[in-house]
């Protein structure tokens, strides 16, 4: 066995993307996710490719949840190489008009659920004297965006908790910390996500695929970089931010009103954010095929 990697949130998107890249005889892998449904066609199209898949239907966000993740691997495998921290949720609405269970539990998926995990995973890092955590997270950990605070909030913290983590580890040479910041990523995550707008999501152009998000993944797991950044198209606003905010302010305002939230009316709902909506999954959400309009 070459090699044991867990992919969280590898039942849709850049997780279910990552784990594909990584698959192949040889490897090991545990998918981690709230979705037995769609882990395991994850499962099916990982095992095609000749890895060894054991899937675990477990919700990050719980407590106990990650710990029992990492136990759960071990006991399986024996060790963990990689762990690949790419469970999320999304959530759109004002600061006022989000519930409080809904901004609660996207930060315990986005957060404090990766946070967690670097916690129960450490000790086996130490006993082996090596391992890599690959977290996912997204531009929005260096920019901000109107209505989607919630997620901001969230992704802001995981950069800075991996930048310390990665600080702590210092004296550790064979334990590695690293983040992926992609931007907006052809996945199901925008029409999973909770609403309480009134106008239906989209994500902000040019969306890139998550296989792309994949390869950095697996390139980071691999090579000696902290930090990766995928959509290089959308990283123009991040000087735009810092050397002009007020300008950064409008632009992006009007850039999610314009296209990032579009007219047609939506109902309010918590979307997948509370719990698992079961279905087959995919890496796509088909956003790449309609790039102004969206997916049918």
């Amino acid at each position: 066995m070459d090699q044991v990697i867990v992919v969280t949130g590898g039942s849709r998107g850049i997780g279910r993307a990552t784990a594909v890249r990584f698959a192949r005889p040889g490897i090991a892998l545990v998918l981690v996710a709230r979705d037995a449904v769609a882990l395991s066609t994850a499962a099916e199209e990982c095992r095609r490719r000749g890895a060894d898949v054991f899937t675990l239907p477990i919700d990050l966000a719980t407590p106990d949840g990650p710990s029992r993740a990492a136990d759960a691997a071990v006991e399986r495998f024996g060790r963990i190489d990689v762990w690949v921290a790419s469970a999320s949720v999304f959530s759109y609405g004002s600061v006022v008009d989000t519930p409080d269970e809904v901004r609660d539990r996207l930060i315990e998926t986005n957060l404090l659920g990766h946070m967690r995990a670097a916690r129960a995973v450490l000790p086996h890092f130490h006993a082996a004297g090596r391992g890599t955590i690959v977290f996912v997270g997204s531009l929005y950990s260096q920019v901000a965006g109107p209505y989607v605070s919630s997620y901001v909030a969230a992704k802001h913290g995981l950069l800075g908790f991996a930048r310390s983590l990665r600080q702590e580890m210092v004296g550790h040479r064979g334990i590695r910390i690293t983040i992926v910041l992609p931007a907006s990523i052809d996945t199901p995550i925008y029409q999973r996500a909770a609403n309480y707008t009134g106008r239906t999501p989209f994500p902000l152009p040019p969306v890139v695929s998550a296989d792309r998000v994949a390869r950095a993944i697996v390139r980071v797991a691999r090579g000696r970089r902290h930090e990766v950044g995928v959509g290089a198209a959308q990283f123009v606003t991040r000087p735009l931010q810092f050397l002009a905010p007020r300008v950064y302010d409008r632009f992006i305002r009007a850039l999610q009103h314009t296209l990032g939230l579009r007219r047609r009316p939506a109902a309010a709902s918590p979307g997948a954010v509370l719990a698992a909506r079961h279905d087959r999954g995919a890496v796509s959400g088909g956003w790449s095929r309609f790039p102004v309009r969206g997916p049918r």
